[in-house]
């Protein structure tokens, strides 16, 4: 099959360009490089530097688009408290790309579009785990954006006729994610404080809770979602682990001193119900974080 990849030089999107290419697809991928990274870049893939937010650039986006079988639309600003400082610039790089791309889409006739949404439209959910039928309550530019994202998505197969899914991924870990500024995970920012023998910041009490799933096991729902003949009506589907570690427990497992800082706004605990994923894309989480972690630390030169 022929696939394109939105956001393709990313952390998530890279990973999954590598997937697809090894599972022996043929990939196309538009990334204007405001996140993502040249290194991320895979030799097999054809890349197209386009910025998605610009109506200007339909002609190039639906040039990009030409012959292929699927879109993974990742592309995005990424990150909670980021959005908060900067909702605008967030608006229109996550809003108006997600549109152009379900427009482009619906006039090349493509069949399918796998969308990559976040958890963090749940909110603060009292609800755990989270189901996709439970209420979602946007607590930050970025989740909101992630949310309407889903809404255009299933505006779409309604009145366009194109089949969409959309993924709501929790807390995503693994290869090639961002060691440095304000898309750190927690992991990142513990492992690059332990590289520089400083003590692991810990926000708040280090009692909120995160589902990690590791960026492979996404890379293969995003597979699964395309494939599969149970979805393409516009459904939302969690991709999580289906068990959650606090900030403290992953300080104890990257080692070394802590201390407190300030917390900032974000959901006190996430974690998912999978068992839709399961049943509509047979799909199921496979690594385990206490057993990645170790490897981890191992490959940045971090000794216990």
């Amino acid at each position: 099959m022929k696939f394109l990849v939105t956001g393709g030089a990313g952390f998530i999107g890279s990973n999954l360009v590598d997937y697809l290419i090894e599972e022996g697809h043929t990939v196309k991928v538009i990334d204007n490089f405001s996140t993502g990274k040249k290194e991320n870049c895979n030799s097999n893939a054809t890349y197209y530097d386009i910025d998605l937010s610009n109506e200007n650039n339909l002609p190039l986006i639906k040039n990009a688009i030409k012959g292929v079988n699927g879109v993974f639309h990742l592309a995005a600003f990424p990150r909670v408290q980021k959005s908060i400082d900067n909702p605008l610039i967030f608006e229109k790089n996550n809003t108006l790309s997600t549109v152009n791309i379900l427009k482009a889409c619906s006039e090349m006739k493509i069949k399918r579009l796998v969308y990559s949404s976040s958890s963090s439209v749940y909110g603060n959910s009292s609800k755990l785990p989270t189901k996709e039928i439970d209420q979602v309550n946007p607590i930050s530019p970025y989740a909101m954006q992630k949310y309407y994202g889903e809404v255009c998505c299933r505006v779409y197969s309604v009145i366009y006729n194109i089949e969409t899914v959309s993924l709501r991924y929790f807390n995503v870990y693994g290869d090639k994610q961002n060691l440095d500024g304000a898309y750190a995970l927690v992991m990142c920012i513990f492992a690059k404080q332990r590289m520089n023998n400083l003590p692991l910041t810990i926000r708040g009490d280090g009692n909120q809770r995160r589902d990690f799933t590791h960026v492979s096991d996404i890379a293969k729902a995003n597979l699964l979602a395309m494939q599969s003949k149970k979805v393409g009506n516009g459904e939302v589907i969690n991709i999580g682990n289906g068990n959650n570690r606090s900030v403290n427990e992953i300080a104890k497992m990257m080692g070394g001193p802590t201390r407190r800082i300030d917390s900032v706004m974000e959901p006190k605990e996430t974690l998912a119900d999978n068992s839709k994923a399961k049943k509509l894309l047979e799909w199921k989480p496979s690594v385990i974080i206490e057993e990645w972690i170790p490897s981890y630390k191992k490959s940045l030169g971090i000794s216990d």
